[in-house]
């Protein structure tokens, strides 16, 4: 049985970046796509059974991921519940420009689990972000994915530089509610 972290729901939200339709409809298809809904569907129905704050948050911009459209909406896959917070972005880290700072600070929050899209680019620099606030981040290694002909490789370099910034690397198994 692999290692545990054990976290307290009361200082821990879930945090799901971007798991919109348009990005499962790029040439290159998002790497292990069904397993990462899976893991994604696990995290959140454990975190609302242990009371853990989720987050969804969502992408816009002036091309696939226009404001509205049927892209934008999150993937079928996915439901946010209505005791979930939803939290739209312009920029790649999801506390540029947004109410995710406040939102967590009147909650008292400490530690966020990161999961969703797209390693490279919005899980990397919200990774970073929470980082530089203070937060305690942890990136959910089998929860976060891209479209990248080179996904795997991405992934893994992505997660070697995180762990360096300080971020930690944990997988579903290894994360305990207490």
């Amino acid at each position: 049985m692999p290692q545990s972290t054990q976290f307290l729901p009361g200082k821990t939200a879930l945090l799901v970046i971007d798991v919109q339709r348009a990005l499962f409809t790029r040439p290159n298809p998002i790497y292990k796509a069904k397993q990462l809904i899976e893991t994604i569907n696990l995290m959140v129905d454990r975190s609302h059974i242990f009371g853990v704050m989720v987050i969804y948050v969502q992408h816009a911009n002036q091309s696939f991921l226009k404001e509205g459209t049927e892209g934008w909406q999150f993937h079928p896959g996915i439901s946010p519940d209505e005791v979930d917070s939803l939290i739209q972005k312009k920029q790649g880290n999801a506390f540029t420009d947004t109410l995710l700072q406040s939102e967590l600070e009147v909650r008292g929050i400490q530690n966020l689990l990161i999961t969703g899209l797209v390693t490279q680019g919005c899980i990397g620099a919200t990774c970073l972000g929470g980082l530089d606030l203070g937060y305690r981040v942890f990136l959910v290694e089998d929860g976060h994915s891209n479209y990248n002909q080179e996904a795997d490789a991405v992934i893994k370099k992505w997660e070697k530089e995180l762990e360096l910034a300080g971020v930690e690397i944990i997988s579903t198994d290894g994360i305990e509610f207490v």
